[in-house]
């Protein structure tokens, strides 16, 4: 009996454990500022040498208050993305931050995050929004939101953000739990990707014609980050 419960003890304290270690590393040290300029390649970035790490490692002149132009998307929306990346102190604190702008019946097109859960308030407009949760229900959890409302999207479910305004443009302001937490827009990965997937495996996939999935292939798909 005790055996048993030793090793249940143990499987657990591992689930813990693996649990913990599935997110961005904690930080073991006041800050790991990244050195983009190292070759080595590591789960995130090599620290910078405390010695020569100054205020403008986490500083950006993002210039977040001001309007994005969405007239080039296809999609009607600009995503200003601020992750470590931009921003070389954000190493190891797992987060980042996002501007979002809607053009009027613009659109952040169904897509997942596969790093990080995201949080999100509108600053203007109106913005219909929503996640799908997994297999096998796939209900859609939705909700119209107005200025100053806050939606949060769980880790890794296809999301989405609409503005209905035929007029007005949207703001959107969004928090991610990763210093890089990644974007699959689920139509440029499964139409656009490269090379592209068999149009026999999509055809039966999303049930259509082939010459369907042809088309779709066909087309641009372009990326709404900034």
């Amino acid at each position: 009996m005790a055996s048993s419960s030793s090793f249940l003890l143990v499987a657990l304290i591992a689930l813990a454990s693996w649990q913990a270690m599935a997110s961005d590393p904690s930080p073991l040290q006041d800050f790991c500022v990244a050195d983009n300029s190292s070759h080595v390649l590591v789960n995130g970035f090599v620290c910078k040498d405390p010695k020569e790490v100054t205020a403008e490692d986490f500083f950006l002149a993002a210039k977040l208050d001001m309007p994005r132009d969405t007239k080039m998307s296809k999609v009607g929306s600009i995503v200003t993305l601020l992750n470590v990346m931009r921003i070389p102190g954000l190493n190891t604190l797992g987060i980042s931050l996002a501007r979002i702008d809607y053009a009027p019946l613009g659109e952040n097109p169904p897509h997942t995050h596969p790093r990080a859960s995201e949080i999100l308030t509108v600053l203007e407009g109106t913005l219909y929004v929503g996640f799908v949760t997994s297999n096998p229900e796939n209900k859609l959890i939705w909700k119209v939101l107005n200025k100053g409302d806050v939606f949060v999207f769980p880790q890794g479910l296809i999301h989405f953000q609409f503005n209905p305004n035929p007029y007005k443009p949207a703001v959107a302001i969004a928090g991610l739990s990763s210093q890089n937490p990644g974007a699959i827009t689920i139509a440029n990965a499964v139409f656009g990707s490269k090379p592209p997937i068999s149009d026999d495996v999509l055809a039966k996939a999303f049930q259509v014609e082939k010459k369907t999935v042809d088309w779709l292939q066909a087309q641009y798909w372009a990326d709404n980050h900034n």
